[in-house]
């Protein structure tokens, strides 16, 4: 029988939250999913983000300046400059607000919209955020997002999450497959009172939204009852959607006594 001599050092195993192998794996998914809900919520309330006004639309709108000649693209450039400014506004709205009531200006952090949502917040001087996605195409987060307020994110419930945990206002610019579930997930959750909390809903651009969606026929053929037609609001100008969400507001945000934890 022979007599096995051990190693000089024993065996120095890694830990296994850096094992990036297991950490990929399957068996570790609710880690990740952990890790996209507790390291998101220690960033935000370590940036005091307690709020926001989250806006939703296409990524494949362009500036006006960058639309090359395109028709497609001259066509839906005016709604890029509605978000660019409708956040601006709302961006310096928010400072004239106590301090527990300001609020941030929040995208996908994509480009198109979500660009141009957060560019209006850069260029009136404010941080903005951007919850990103990972997605098998490129998609990097857009260059007038504040850096520690972007988020990359794997999975989509949890990106859905965010974007409604923290908001206060929904506008909904024009968009494709993507902008349409936010919007009906959204609105699912209002319409059910799953959340307690009242968020002002603002379609905007009434040619798009009527041409592409009949929602009063959903009344019509009873799926929603007639009065879940008001839980959303209709708007053709940055002006005309910034007096919603400011009178809805003053008429129930503002009104919330402090603190006006998210969860209400």
């Amino acid at each position: 029988m022979s007599i096995r001599i051990p190693p000089e050092q024993g065996p120095n195993p890694e830990l296994a939250y850096l094992d990036e192998a297991f950490m990929k794996s399957p068996p570790a998914r609710m880690i990740r999913v952990q890790c996209e809900l507790l390291e998101v919520e220690q960033r935000l309330r370590a940036q005091n983000v307690r709020n926001t006004v989250v806006f939703f639309g296409s990524a494949r709108m362009r500036a006006q300046d960058e639309c090359g000649g395109d028709p497609v693209y001259e066509r839906m450039a005016p709604y890029y400059e509605g978000a660019r400014r409708l956040a601006h506004m709302m961006a310096n709205y928010s400072t004239r607000l106590p301090e527990r009531k300001k609020f941030h200006i929040c995208s996908g952090g994509g480009p198109g919209i979500m660009e141009a949502a957060n560019r209006g917040a850069f260029e009136a001087g404010h941080r903005s955020i951007a919850l990103g996605i990972s997605l098998p195409f490129e998609q990097s987060i857009n260059r007038y997002a504040t850096p520690e307020l972007s988020f990359n994110f794997h999975y989509f419930f949890i990106r859905k999450f965010w974007f409604f945990f923290l908001t206060r206002a929904l506008v909904v610019f024009p968009g494709g497959f993507g902008t349409m579930d936010e919007f009906f997930e959204m609105m699912t959750v209002i319409q059910t009172r799953k959340a307690k909390k009242h968020v002002p809903v603002i379609l905007y651009g009434n040619q798009f939204w009527n041409e592409v969606m009949n929602l009063p026929a959903l009344a019509k053929w009873g799926t929603i009852s007639p009065e879940d037609l008001s839980l959303f609001h209709h708007a053709d100008s940055p002006e005309e959607a910034f007096e919603i969400i400011r009178e809805d507001f003053e008429a129930h945000y503002l009104q919330m006594p402090d603190p006006y934890k998210p969860e209400e």
